[in-house]
């Protein structure tokens, strides 16, 4: 399975998009079509941690304070399905491997896996 979750507003999600080869990938943009409960699960059960899934970089994140509060699995799991904009993205699931965020490494394993 080839799938990705993105933003469509996001630059750093089009830029990544145009940089990455995603002919037959899935692709479902997260402000229009949101996660599903089934689909965070999906996420979760391949990086074991919601806290992983987390954007800490989201404006909520700073309005809300949660930077300051004891966050648990469980409470990342609620906001990432409440907010959109807490998912960290792009997100790419390639067979069985995930590749979560926007960091130079993980785009670069990502291409590596790809070619």
């Amino acid at each position: 399975m080839k799938k990705v979750y993105f933003l469509q507003t996001c630059d750093t999600c089009r830029r990544i998009l145009k940089e990455v080869n995603i002919d037959g990938f899935e692709k479902q943009e997260i402000k229009s079509t949101p996660l599903t409960v089934n689909q965070l699960e999906e996420l979760y059960n391949l990086t074991n941690s919601y806290e992983a899934l987390f954007n800490k970089r989201a404006k909520l994140y700073r309005e809300m304070d949660l930077k300051n509060q004891n966050l648990t699995e469980q409470d990342y799991r609620q906001h990432i399905l409440d907010e959109y904009t807490f998912l960290k993205r792009p997100v790419f699931i390639v067979e069985d491997e995930i590749f979560v965020g926007n960091s130079k490494k993980n785009i670069e394993n990502l291409k590596n896996k790809l070619f």
